[in-house]
């Protein structure tokens, strides 16, 4: 007897060689479709899919195949629309019971480094409203989950600079958007970055954007400046030049509490450390941040 559940929620899979999504069924409640990255504000990776068990998971069977896509990619799911990506660089929705193609959006060519983690949804508490999230060339972009279409009043024709309010990178070609796509809370999009981590390169500010408009809500300061906590913790000026202590990993959200919860990494340089004193606030640590305002808890 072959396991074939019903439609909703597909899980997809690496091919071999070629980049094939394979996908299988899981459960049919809404509250488990994988809207969010890595399932959850949480970033638990899992999805109470009963009608999956250790009885059943020997028996389960290939629904369909799509050919095109990337397998790195860690795709959603809303309403029986999964997102993917790949055919020349492109976000592309499938149909999740069938695999067949709803519509494309191409030209992103490979400046979406992010494209190995996956992108954002949300949508408006009517369901009217529904925006895929993701970030492309040091840009913030959202398109349309209905059409593909570019929602072009979002920040400025469609884009938010991520560059614009980070130190060492306004005004330059510096790439700084992160690996991972971040976490929707409420109206916010919530973001890490990954500037590198060489001398004099950007710091990894934390930065949250309304989803609506694309303004910046608020902006925590990976490498403390003076006056803030954590300053005492660096050489003197050490904000003039340290770059790094950034999120290029994925963050969770305690959504009830509105609490994010960010891990990050090494100051620049991070092979090298003999400049640093004390806790060396904020690298090497995870840090809870209010999801509203951005301001610190521990």
């Amino acid at each position: 007897m072959s396991v074939r559940p019903r439609r909703s929620f597909y899980v997809v899979l690496s091919s071999l060689l070629a980049a094939v999504a394979v996908c299988v069924a899981a459960a049919a409640d809404r509250n488990s479709q994988w809207w969010d990255n890595l399932h959850g504000p949480d970033s638990s990776n899992f999805v109470d899919a009963d009608q999956i068990n250790k009885a059943t998971v020997g028996q389960l069977e290939v629904a369909w195949t799509y050919p095109y896509a990337n397998p790195g990619f860690n795709p959603i799911v809303v309403d029986n629309m999964m997102i993917v990506y790949g055919r020349n660089h492109a976000l592309i929705a499938l149909d999740a019971t069938t695999g067949k193609e709803l519509w494309i959006h191409d030209e992103l060519d490979d400046n979406m480094p992010h494209e190995r983690r996956g992108v954002n949804y949300w949508q408006s508490d009517d369901g009217k409203d529904r925006r895929i999230i993701f970030m492309y060339d040091s840009f913030l972009q959202e398109i349309d989950a209905q059409t593909g279409k570019s929602i072009l009043t979002f920040g400025v024709d469609g884009t938010v600079n991520l560059r614009d309010g980070l130190l060492r990178a306004e005004g330059t070609a510096n790439r700084i958007e992160s690996f991972s796509p971040g976490k929707v809370w409420k109206n916010l999009i919530i973001l890490g970055s990954a500037p590198g981590e060489l001398y004099v390169t950007p710091p990894g500010d934390i930065r949250a954007y309304d989803v609506i408009t694309g303004k910046r809500a608020w902006q925590f300061h990976a490498v403390p400046l003076p006056g803030e906590y954590g300053y005492e913790t660096r050489p003197k000026d050490n904000w003039k030049y340290a770059g790094g202590t950034n999120n290029w990993g994925s963050m969770s959200v305690d959504d009830a509490r509105g609490i994010v919860y960010i891990p990050l990494g090494s100051s620049n340089y991070d092979f090298y450390g003999a400049d640093r004193i004390g806790q060396d606030l904020y690298a090497n640590c995870l840090l809870a941040l209010d999801a509203r305002t951005g301001k610190r808890l521990w």
